[in-house]
């Protein structure tokens, strides 16, 4: 898929520093006024945009976990004729975007998804578990063999490692995004080969 080059709006500007700020502070560490600081408006001018807090939290949880799995439908549907294992590799390359653009709400999800209404988090677990399903579905095509729960094991599993970005170090720390993201690539292939006692990453 092609990167977005359209500058983000004001709304996606907020959520952008909110996620940053609840990252770095936790939730209730954070106000609106420094939120609306960190975008050049006043606290109150993000009511404007949102009705508080909560919103952001749960625009910013829900929001990722239905992108994460419209874009993969997305890689699903242009894979038409592609061999399995680079529909595997396609999707592997888009969950490393995420794990390396959107470090903050990989901790915004660990630490604050219990905050949300039962209705947003079910809402988040239900684009969750398709977004799983679909990667199972990918996973048993290039490795035949591999039953059902192994293979979700597998999946869960890789979506561990590659989620684990926000414990690798502060940015400037990370030996670059081009050699990371090749690292983190070779890492779930090999866990998935690993997965059905095959010791190569080229299924």
């Amino acid at each position: 898929m092609a990167p977005r080059t359209d500058a983000p709006t004001r709304r996606e500007q907020i959520l952008k520093e909110a996620a940053r700020l609840f990252a770095e502070r936790g939730f209730h560490g954070v106000g609106v006024d420094e939120i609306g600081a960190a975008v050049g408006i006043s606290g109150p001018g993000l009511y404007r945009h949102f009705p508080g807090k909560d919103a952001m939290l749960a625009e910013l949880l829900v929001g990722i976990s239905s992108r994460l799995l419209t874009g993969a439908k997305l890689r699903v549907a242009e894979a038409d004729g592609m061999p399995a294992t680079e529909l595997l590799d396609s999707l592997i390359e888009g969950h490393i975007d995420f794990a390396l653009d959107d470090r903050p709400l990989i901790t915004l999800h660990d630490r604050e998804l219990d905050r949300l209404r039962d209705s947003d988090r079910k809402l988040v677990r239900q684009f969750q578990r398709q977004y799983v399903e679909l990667w199972v579905e990918v996973v048993r095509a290039c490795y035949p063999g591999l039953a059902e729960p192994t293979a979700r094991s597998a999946v869960h599993s890789v979506f561990g490692l590659l989620n684990s970005t926000p414990h690798l170090g502060r940015p400037g720390s990370l030996p670059g995004r081009r050699v990371t993201a090749e690292l983190l690539h070779r890492m779930a292939r090999g866990a998935f080969a690993a997965s059905a006692g095959n010791g190569s990453t080229n299924a």
